[in-house]
Formats: structure tokens, sequence, C-alpha cells
């Protein structure tokens, strides 16, 4: 599903216009990601939790070289499936 149907979805679902739909997913997706960014997870009862997880530096290997490279330390973006949401798809 592409953003352009879950808007369309969601304006139906929710009986409003396509650009109402396409504002309040934009305010859910800017909210989810202002949260992670200060570090705090987010967590939707049912669905599922978004978290930050950070990844240490570790060493890598080129695969055509052979050669050593670094990969530098960086933060993950996490999500666990919720009850609800694992029983509705099983």
């Amino acid at each position: 599903m592409k953003k352009a149907d879950l808007v369309a979805y969601v304006a139906d679902y929710a009986g409003i216009t396509k650009k109402d739909a396409e504002a309040a997913i934009n305010g859910f997706t800017g909210a989810v990601e202002s949260a992670l960014k200060k570090g705090d997870p987010v967590q939707l009862v049912g669905f599922g939790t978004f978290s930050v997880s950070h990844r240490k530096a570790t060493t890598g290997r080129n695969p055509q070289t052979g050669a050593a490279i670094q990969i530098p330390a960086r933060n993950a973006v996490r999500f666990k499936v919720g009850k609800k949401l694992t029983s509705a798809i099983n």
C-alpha cells in the first residue's frame, strides 16, 4: 500500500476529504518522528510500539576487495508488533 492508497482508504473510512486525511496522516508521522528524535517510544496499544535502538560501531568487510571498513554507530527505528495486530493477520 502506497501513501496515496492509505490516504484514500482513511478518507473513505472516516468520511472526510482526501486533503484532510493526508493532513491527519502527515500529523501522525510527524508526531512519531518527533517523539523518536527525542528518544521517546510511541506505543499504540494493540497495534505496536515504535522505539529507537542504538547500533554500535563495527568493522565490516568490502566483499569485492576483502578490505576491512569501519561501519559507524547509528540509531535505528524498531517496531514491535502488538498482540491485536498479530491476531488480525493470523
